[in-house]
């Protein structure tokens, strides 16, 4: 008697028959994730429709089968089942195996990666990266300098060297999973694994644990590390030092530590990249008179000449008086801002020389005269 008719693989990954590789991709991958037994222990149902899931992408995902079934239907591929053209009792994978590979992952999540996708549950892992944020003044970031840094981290146990077993014993291979790290299981006609739930992933176990690290491996200290920050480094820039992470396990390297630079504020100075900025302030008579007026500098004070009329705000620059690209290709400019300061008390005698010269002074002011003269033109526009 024959069995029920099969259905139309397009209808079954949901897709039109124009759908893209990737469209098909995509589609099967949600669907294969819904129904997955594992997803739905004991549900035949969801076990039967992963089943024709998993057959129809098998022949439509192949170029060559996808072709001869877009011409003759089923009979172009045999029905397309086990036991069909696939092959003896089972599909050709292909490509297959890639989009297996990451539903696989999402089942499991963290476990199938604990277990190392097969065997070796056991192998050597590299142990965490870790951060550490350091503050350094503006010189120091200008010119290096070499800073102590105490950090909490968990180092290899000196008593066991990382083992984990008591001095004079060794860590024994797990007995469920025999030291591969992972067990596994037949699913349907598939064959998955997960990492091994007595050792961890570990593929050992210790039955007599170090006394220092209660069979960790490791344990918690306080390091002393001297760090080199090289001239021109920014805020926000990291540090690398090699090795200097948390342990890793079954003899795998350490994790490395990253320092990350931030900048206190200086007094004087603020910084762009690796120029330099300031502003200093001058008296009115100074801007007007003109002459020269000392300005810090990261190297010292220097002196720059202030033309006579000199306006607020006006900027300076300084070549080269900033700070060195922390790659040594360069070095950047200073810029110095002058802030014209008017006297907040006057005498007597200063009130009457100024307003003697606010009489005499004319055209002395060209920028307000301007200005002045901009405005009344404005009202004089704004009249009905």
């Amino acid at each position: 008697m024959a069995g029920p008719a099969k259905r139309d693989y397009y209808e079954v990954l949901g897709v039109p028959r124009t759908a893209t590789p990737e469209e098909m991709k995509k589609a099967y991958r949600k669907l294969a994730l819904q129904h997955h037994p594992d997803k739905n222990p004991g549900n035949k149902e969801a076990e039967a429709k992963f089943k024709e899931l998993a057959e129809a992408y098998e022949v439509l995902s192949s170029a060559q089968k996808k072709q001869a079934y877009d011409q003759f239907g089923h009979a172009g591929v045999g029905q397309g089942g086990p036991g069909g053209p696939g092959g003896a009792g089972g599909f050709d994978f292909g490509g297959f195996g890639d989009i297996f590979g990451d539903i696989f992952g999402e089942v499991f999540g963290a476990q199938g990666a604990r277990g190392g996708g097969g065997r070796g549950g056991s192998r050597a892992m590299r142990g965490s990266d870790l951060r550490y944020n350091m503050k350094v003044s503006f010189e120091e970031a200008a010119f290096g300098a070499e800073k102590t840094v105490h950090l909490p981290r968990e180092s290899a146990c000196g008593t066991c060297h990382g083992s984990g077993a008591k001095p004079g014993t060794q860590p024994e291979v797990c007995k469920t999973c025999s030291g591969a790290g992972e067990i596994r299981f037949q699913q349907g006609f598939f064959t998955l694994s997960k990492t091994c739930p007595d050792c961890g992933g570990a593929g050992q176990t210790i039955k007599s644990k170090c006394t220092e690290c209660q069979g960790a491996g490791k344990k918690a200290e306080n390091v002393r590390l001297q760090v080199k920050v090289p001239s021109g480094i920014n805020v926000g820039q990291k540090l690398k030092l090699r090795g200097e992470g948390e342990p890793g396990a079954n003899g795998g390297p350490a994790g490395d530590l990253y320092v990350v630079i931030d900048i206190a504020p200086h007094p004087f100075f603020q910084r762009d990249g690796d120029d330099v900025y300031c502003e200093v302030p001058i008296s009115f008579t100074q801007a007007a008179l003109g002459g020269e007026i000392e300005t810090p500098t990261l190297e010292g004070s220097v002196k720059i000449k202030i033309p006579a009329g000199t306006q607020s705000l006006k900027r300076f620059r300084l070549k080269s008086k900033g700070i060195s690209n922390v790659n040594g290709r360069s070095r950047g400019d200073q810029f110095v801002t002058v802030q014209v300061e008017v006297p907040s008390k006057l005498s007597e005698e200063q009130r009457q020389l100024l307003e003697r010269f606010a009489e005499i002074s004319g055209e002395s002011y060209p920028e307000s005269q301007g200005f002045l003269k901009r405005m009344k033109d404005w009202f004089s526009t704004q009249q009905p």
